[in-house]
Order: structure tokens, then sequence, then C-alpha cells
């Protein structure tokens, strides 16, 4: 599917700032994103009538974050997952603004052994039109989200150097009996390790350019 994203044109690009409360900022990443194998299979399942009929499976609105972001990962188009993703509501922040919701994950194209697992829901409001062919997605994670993450399964201390966002429900299945969508990987990127501490918000605006 990537000479299907090369034709498209689909190209992405992420910056992430810490905003403290005094209002300023400090960009700590601004560079493109990988746009992955996913974002082509969405596309030809809408383009070509074969996914569901309703628009608004085809919307890219979660995310997930990880911890295991390296270069190799964010090199490669046919990623299909986030290497380390945050699993629960408690490593995303209980008492956190962001809205979490459960879906299973297209880990692989034809869809075997889909996961249920948490992610990040991105409002309307934070999605923009920049351009005549640019959408920002616009990710806070407040500070009360994702803080001092402590994950046993993958070593003591965890900073977040990853993240990853998802199209709804391209493949239009809900086969599981469990009436959840199928959410598949459509961008990603790693990034230099930030732990995040209620010192400061997150702010990750990224945009989709077609």
């Amino acid at each position: 599917m990537r000479n299907f994203i090369e034709d498209m044109q689909v190209e992405g690009h992420l910056q992430i700032a810490k905003v403290f409360e005094d209002g300023s900022e400090e960009i700590v990443f601004d560079d493109h994103n990988i746009i992955v194998s996913g974002m082509g299979v969405g596309l030809a399942y809408l383009f070509s009538l074969s996914g569901p009929g309703n628009v608004l499976e085809y919307q890219i609105d979660r995310f997930q974050l990880g911890v295991s972001g390296d270069a190799s990962r964010g090199a490669d188009s046919n990623t299909y997952e986030v290497g380390g993703p945050l699993s629960s509501l408690a490593e995303y922040g209980e008492n956190s603004m962001l809205y979490i919701v459960s879906a299973l994950q297209a880990y692989q194209v034809d869809n075997i052994s889909p996961e249920v697992v948490p992610f990040g829901y991105i409002p309307q409001h934070k999605v923009s039109r920049v351009g005549n062919s640019s959408v920002r997605y616009t990710i806070t994670l407040d500070k009360f989200a994702a803080n001092n993450l402590d994950l046993t399964r993958f070593g003591a201390e965890n900073p977040i150097n990853e993240i990853g966002l998802f199209m709804k429900n391209p493949l239009g299945d809900r086969s599981s009996g469990q009436n959840l969508d199928t959410s598949i990987l459509v961008a990603y990127r790693h990034f230099s390790n930030i732990l995040k501490t209620e010192d400061f918000a997150l702010v990750f605006r990224w945009t989709i350019n077609w």
C-alpha cells in the first residue's frame, strides 16, 4: 500500500511542545512523521467503496502513546503498532482530561487476532483545517496525564517516546460480537525521551497533508 500513499502524496509533520502553567512553551520536537501502510489500507477501502458506507468510520480520531520508540521503527512504513503502548486508563491518567475509548486494534491488515486496547480520543474541536489540503490534530496531555510512568513490563522508569494516529474503523469490522471499532494505525513517530510530570502539559500538533 506504500505506493498508493505516495501516489496520493500523503505526508505528515509533528510538533511537540511542553506548555507550562504561565503559558510559556518549549518546543521539544519538530519533524516529519511516517505515514504507514495502514493509511493506504483505509484510503483504499474508502475509494473502492469496499469498506463501511459511513464516512465517519474513516475518521482519524484516536491515538496511542508508547514508551518503546526507536529509530528503526520510526523509519518503517510497514509499522502496524506502537512499540510499547500504554495499556490502561490508569497509565493515561485517571485524573486527566483525556477521554479514553476501548477498541479492537488491527495489528495486521488481514485482521488476525485483534486485541481490545485503550486509545486516547481526539474530539472534533481539536481537528482543524490549516490549508486547502492540510488537517491538524491537536492532542493535549494535561498536567495530570501519563505522569511518572513506572511500567514493570518495560522496566522501571518509562519516558514517553512514541505516538501513533489511528483511523476509527476503516474495515467496517465489528464481527467480534463486542460491537467495538477495529482501528488501524495510519501515522507514527518516535521522538526523544520525555519524562512527563505535573510540571507541564504536553501538546502534540500533528499535521497531515494530502
